[in-house]
């Protein structure tokens, strides 16, 4: 019989693990979905973001609510300017720019090394505590990265269903060559798409500073369960992306809690094999934005 203060571990183990596997997996399928670039140097936009965070924190004493969104547009910005001038030379050149992204990453991580060194940091929770509801507890940061992650959903949601950037990232997504015939800048879409996944996947190196420590290759690891989120919930697929970051999110919690912490790394391959057996196309079948 599993008590309640285990169930209570799982399910915000559960939730805070699947809100940075969301976020990561949406930049990641966005990016794919729209350049069809697999961004190999994804983990390392997450681990910049994490550090912008940290330097604006401790170094300027910024608000950390504040750093999260100065964070935010600076990894964004950054997004923008090595699309335009690393990957847009060689679009339509897919192979070209899978060696660029994994050169790229590699770039990040040596250049990060160097500058920051490979000790661990950590950020100071902007909110501690435990809230307590009958016979269960609660961490309140656990709460707040949970609580952020839904808002993020939310207005990306908006953004992608009823504003006119939205329209033309799905217009491209769909067919570039009929979205340019209508007049809508494709490349500058592309950009745009590039920015956007790099920004979403800073917001979750923001978030996980204050729940985990900080180093220069924890973009590895990032990187690792985004390939596993999108193969589960299907390339391309925005929706898929918020599916199997959870699901991949509770797994590994129930598994962990139960069963130990190897057999909870064990479960995100195992369960990419078991479903692309029965769904080679991943839960949501077909890109879609």
């Amino acid at each position: 019989m599993i008590s309640a203060s285990t169930l209570t571990q799982i399910l915000i183990n559960g939730l805070t693990a699947g809100s940075f596997y969301v976020l990561m997996a949406l930049g990641f399928t966005l990016i794919f979905g729209i350049l069809r670039l697999v961004n190999f140097a994804h983990g390392e936009f997450y681990m910049i973001g994490a550090f912008v965070t940290y330097y604006l924190i401790s170094k300027f004493t910024i608000n950390y609510f504040l750093a999260i969104a100065l964070s935010t547009v600076v990894v964004g910005v950054i997004g923008f300017a090595i699309e335009k001038a690393l990957f847009a030379p060689l679009r339509g050149r897919e192979l070209s720019m899978l060696m660029s992204a994994l050169g790229l990453q590699i770039t990040i991580q040596g250049l990060m090394a160097v500058w920051v060194g490979v000790d661990s940091y950590s950020i100071a929770p902007p909110f501690t505590g435990i809230i307590e509801f009958d016979i269960f507890s609660f961490p309140v940061e656990r709460i707040f990265v949970v609580g952020l992650t839904l808002l993020v959903l939310l207005l990306f949601y908006l953004l992608i269903k009823f504003t006119m950037i939205g329209k033309a990232l799905r217009a491209v997504a769909l067919d570039d060559e009929a979205a340019q015939m209508q007049g809508i800048p494709v490349n500058r879409v592309y950009t745009l798409a590039f920015g956007l996944g790099c920004s979403l996947a800073a917001i979750a190196g923001a978030l996980i500073g204050p729940v985990f420590s900080l180093h220069v290759y924890m973009g590895q690891a990032a990187l690792l369960k985004a390939f596993i989120v999108v193969i589960l919930g299907g390339l391309g697929s925005i929706p898929g992306a918020v599916l199997g970051g959870l699901i991949l999110g509770f797994g590994e919690s129930a598994f962990a809690t139960l069963l130990g912490g190897l057999t909870a790394e064990m479960f995100g391959f195992g369960l990419i094999i078991f479903i692309l057996l029965l769904r080679p196309s991943g839960l949501l079948g077909r890109p879609q934005l």
